[in-house]
């Protein structure tokens, strides 16, 4: 234990050895934890999960990194494909707008510390060296964190119907341009002027619930030509390769897949049906016209259930209608497979509809679960809401061309700034340390503002260490100091 003297009052430190198991470092001995600050006795701060906060999950995530395949001669190789990876997440976990503004860091020696790099390589040896690596080989690194969440029970409130969780699907696009393409690119021809516009698209993925705020993405699917295609992949061909993907990776996961009307196709169906999972699909009158009017026939008919009830919104009564039944044909093509219908209804005062929602589902209705299941409908949104709302507009900078590459760079990039993302929603979700810092600032905006100038300013061995002084205003006195060794010495 030590003293410094900040703005003329005592601080007592000690030293502390920064937790980490043997177990952790094994196959990746590049890095060892060194000692940390921590403020003693009265500013201790909330203790951590060990493996759900970030550097132990950079730290798996690492160990990932560096079983990747290197087609290069690596004798020739001054920087390593691991290096060039965790280079790229340290980028989009620090929320930096461009590589260029990264590039600027890359002698921090923070950069080597908390993201587990030897040699951060330029911006244009990062785009050479991820270029040609397959999407799919990011896989394990999101399944590893869902794991580690698993392990830690943090799944259990995510639970939604008959222990099953869900599984909200939804694709958005986060490149376009006239001019940059390559092989992969999806394109759109106008009509009238015969000009060519060049996308990526990716399905996004994420295990949701309608009571909780953060969602737990899982790796996307790229939206993207099929080798030797000439035609445009589609959304529909993404999840079906989703999907079968999810189960091979976590074949006991009990899932409820919630979509938008486009899914709610009788092909979809039957391959959910084929791997085992659950369904709650919107579905549209103008899609649905057969369903509709047999639910209108199930009504007279008797065979249909109404609840209605009166809630207050804002000030003012609204009135709400749950219409379900049971049976129904999706369509007169597809008379064998049968499918719930469940509607949901919001009248205005005036007696108008402010709000319908409709589903088909495989799920059994009940009057008791009836309004818990539109509930789970309505979180398909979350998708949208949480996830890529987030990342397009809360600074992820999720449409910025980050480097488009002739192979993979656009899609490694994207499922990179979405495995950044799952660890930030980790961190929000069981790291009180995370959380505390969170709360002290606000918004997330904030909070990587805060992250950022911290990260440039102070010297220090851990996101825990960079953390506290955040949490605690340390640098805005003075860095905190390294260490030279376990034995105390410090380093100015």
């Amino acid at each position: 234990m030590f003293t410094f003297l900040l703005g003329g009052t005592s601080i007592e430190w000690k030293l502390i050895n920064h937790g980490c198991s043997q177990r952790d470092l094994q196959g990746d001995r590049e890095h060892v934890p060194g000692v940390f600050l921590m403020l003693h006795p009265d500013a201790i701060p909330p203790k951590t999960r060990r493996h759900l906060s970030f550097d132990p999950l950079i730290r798996r995530i690492r160990l990932r990194a560096k079983q990747l395949p290197d087609p290069r001669n690596q004798s020739d190789c001054e920087y390593s494909m691991a290096d060039a990876l965790m280079s790229a997440l340290a980028l989009f976990s620090l929320k930096d707008p461009s590589l260029l503004a990264f590039e600027k860091r890359r002698y921090d020696e923070n950069i080597k510390n908390l993201f587990r790099v030897l040699n951060v390589p330029s911006d244009t040896q990062m785009r050479t060296i991820l270029d040609p690596l397959e999407p799919d080989l990011l896989r394990p690194m999101f399944n590893d964190v869902f794991r580690q969440l698993q392990r830690g029970k943090t799944l259990e409130p995510y639970v939604f119907h008959d222990g099953c969780y869900l599984l909200s699907l939804d694709g958005t696009g986060y490149f376009s341009s006239k001019k940059i393409h390559c092989e992969s690119c999806l394109q759109k021809k106008n009509s009238k002027t015969d000009e060519i516009t060049y996308q990526h698209q990716m399905l996004g993925t994420a295990v949701v619930h309608p009571d909780h705020k953060q969602v737990i993405p899982l790796a996307p699917e790229p939206i993207i030509k099929q080798d030797g295609d000439n035609k445009n992949d589609c959304e529909r061909n993404a999840g079906k390769r989703l999907l079968q993907k999810i189960r091979d990776e976590h074949p006991n996961l009990k899932l409820i897949v919630v979509e938008d009307g486009l899914a709610s196709n009788a092909p979809h169906i039957r391959e959910l049906k084929r791997l085992d999972m659950h369904f709650l699909l919107g579905a549209k009158p103008d899609d649905h016209e057969h369903l509709f009017a047999e639910v209108s026939r199930a009504e007279a008919a008797g065979r249909a259930t109404t609840l209605r009830w009166t809630e207050v919104a804002k000030k003012e009564e609204v009135q709400c209608e749950i219409r379900f039944a049971h049976d129904l044909p999706l369509n007169k093509s597809n008379a064998d497979l049968r499918v719930h219908f469940l509607q949901y209804t919001e009248y205005a005062p005036d007696g108008s509809i402010r709000k319908r929602f409709s589903w088909v589902t495989d799920l059994t209705i009940t009057g008791d679960n009836a309004r818990h299941l539109v509930r789970g409908g309505r979180a398909r949104w979350k998708i949208e809401n949480e996830t890529f709302n987030t990342l397009k507009n809360q600074d992820y900078h999720f449409e910025h061309n980050f480097g488009h590459g002739e192979q993979n760079l656009s899609v490694i990039f994207a499922m990179l700034m979405m495995l950044a993302f799952l660890v930030d929603q980790t961190q929000e979700l069981c790291c009180p340390l995370f959380q505390a810092v969170h709360k002290k600032l606000v918004s997330r905006r904030s909070l990587w503002d805060h992250l950022r100038s911290h990260f440039r300013h102070c010297l220090c061995e851990s996101m825990q260490q960079l953390q506290e002084a955040i949490l605690y205003d340390l640098a805005k006195e003075m860095p905190i100091p390294g260490f030279a060794s376990r034995r105390g010495a410090r380093v100015p």
